[in-house]
């Protein structure tokens, strides 16, 4: 079964490997999580999902027209696990290739090691050098945060070559404050307002996440 095999360590069938990335296309992972760039309009969907309830909503701020309202619908996609890897039949409009563009933020899926549940997503702007993140209901309060953040700390620093990479937060976000300093991530300056992809503008604090050396995996 594929689940024994993610238990073991080994990739499924399927999924991206870690170490091979394309040209547009990075995978990596943590201890309990495979990340990769997404492959059809499934990873997309499962992706924004995971951030479409009111929690993540609150300090997210994501454009209306990315945000999946209906909660039967997310919990839906958040069910399937990554296209074709489980033997369902993805529908025809979910199975469509994605393709990221030249100019779009670096965004990754992110699913369970475990069991290839849809955990979350993971986004970097290299031309600013900053990152965001987020995990679906189920997975949070387990410590997956900080797993998240320095998965978003390798891919600034191993696939795009940045010596830096920042993150901001509301002051009253204490998850993702803390689990960007579990992440290794340590305060920085920056504004003390941001405006949020919905227009709503925040309080913000800053934190880093500095190497002395950096690389391109392409």
């Amino acid at each position: 079964m594929v689940w024994s095999l993610i238990r073991r360590g080994r990739t499924a069938p399927g999924l991206p490997v870690p170490g091979r990335c394309a040209p547009g296309r990075h995978v990596l992972a943590t201890a309990r999580l495979l990340l990769f760039t997404p492959r059809n309009r499934l990873d997309v969907a499962a992706a924004l999902a995971a951030c479409a309830d009111a929690e993540a909503q609150r300090w997210l701020g994501t454009q209306a027209d990315e945000v999946v309202p209906d909660p039967g619908t997310r919990r839906t996609l958040l069910r399937w696990r990554p296209a074709g890897d489980d033997g369902r039949r993805v529908p025809r409009h979910l199975a469509e290739p994605f393709a990221p563009g030249p100019d779009d933020p670096m965004i990754l899926v992110c699913v369970r090691r475990s069991d290839l549940s849809y955990a979350g997503a993971l986004e970097l702007e290299p031309r600013s050098g900053e990152m965001g993140g987020w995990l679906a209901p189920g997975c949070r309060g387990q410590g997956l945060g900080a797993e998240l953040f320095r998965a978003g700390a390798a891919l600034a620093h191993t696939h795009a070559g940045l010596t830096t990479v920042r993150a901001g937060a509301e002051p009253g976000n204490t998850a993702s404050r803390r689990s960007l300093a579990r992440a290794g991530f340590v305060r920085d300056q920056g504004p003390l307002r941001h405006t949020l992809p919905d227009g709503r503008v925040v309080d913000a604090v800053w934190h880093r996440h500095d190497t002395v050396t950096s690389s391109r995996c392409l």
